[in-house]
């Protein structure tokens, strides 16, 4: 099997790379050979390519700028899953896709199920709604991976900002009115690799495609978060300026997307069509952390 994997250079498509070797070749494109912001040129490019599957956790993910490059967040999010869902559905190759808790609007304290209807609140948001419609348009066969507060041990992400910020800062403050699920790369890729490896075995998303939420489970706070990894860190030895995670409101932390306050997403379906349950999110972050202190050549005690 070929399966043709995009967006490697990130958190989750790097965490998938290994993983979906197990089950086929794996070729990691960039945007040399499969350039997500020209979907007209999308096509062509999987016709060189040929894969069997296509897994695609390559996006736009600049919340922020996306405010004022909509064009390019919608072709990226939007114009390009589309391009790839129309080729697969004219080849029958099935297609994993992932998105995002920002396809709805956050309000509320009641997790989002998987058929909850979508509210954007940021162009971002708006970009990745696009693109789970379109490939529900296309008929191809196809499994969208909705998921949060995605970190990894390694990469730009929170852990990595917030270990930073503690070896330089006294204080750290942290908003703790959003609430959701740190989601580690780690754990989304063997979710994923497991789905397929069952699926690949018999209808491949005939019976179960369409979305799924993907999340650690439990829930809690950015700020939550951010105490949970500098106790962590300081119970692994590391020597830490930090004394104080200081509790804000997202008010008291302007930016120009709007963030959803309720991230909790419901994985009902990853349950019930697949006989997955995940591993809570502090499990999870204590293998981040510790991988993060190996990678840093700083032990765990």
């Amino acid at each position: 099997m070929r399966i043709l994997l995009t967006g490697v250079t990130g958190q989750v498509g790097g965490a998938l790379q290994q993983p979906l070797a197990t089950i086929g070749s794996v070729v990691a494109v960039g945007r040399h050979s499969l350039d997500l912001s020209q979907p007209e040129t999308i096509a062509a490019a999987l016709d060189r390519l040929r894969p069997d599957l296509i897994v695609n956790p390559a996006a736009y993910t600049a919340v922020d700028h996306a405010e004022h490059e909509r064009d390019l967040a919608f072709r990226v999010n939007g114009g390009a899953p589309e391009a790839m869902a129309r080729w697969a559905a004219n080849r029958d190759v099935p297609l994993v896709h992932f998105s995002t808790d920002y396809v709805f609007d956050g309000s509320g304290d009641t997790p989002w199920q998987e058929g909850s209807v979508p509210a954007p609140l940021s162009v971002y948001g708006a970009s990745k709604l696009a693109g789970e419609q379109a490939i529900c348009d296309a008929g191809a066969r196809h499994l969208i991976v909705r998921t949060s507060w995605v970190y990894a041990a390694e990469g730009r992400n929170f852990l990595r900002t917030i270990a930073r910020l503690a070896h330089e800062r006294v204080e750290l403050r942290v908003v703790s009115d959003q609430w959701g699920a740190p989601t580690s790369a780690r754990i989304i890729a063997s979710t994923v690799v497991a789905i397929l490896k069952r699926e690949l075995a018999g209808t491949c998303f005939r019976e179960n495609g369409g979305p799924i939420n993907l999340t650690a489970s439990g829930v809690t706070s950015w700020h939550g978060f951010a105490t949970a990894i500098v106790t962590g860190m300081k119970q692994r030895g590391a020597d830490l300026v930090a004394q104080r995670v200081i509790p804000i409101a997202t008010s008291d932390y302007p930016t120009k997307a709007v963030r959803p306050l309720n991230s909790r997403l419901a994985p009902h379906r990853l349950r019930d069509a697949f006989g997955i349950r995940m591993p809570s999110w502090q499990e999870a972050l204590d293998v981040e952390l510790n991988t993060y202190f190996w990678t840093s050549e700083i032990q765990p005690r």
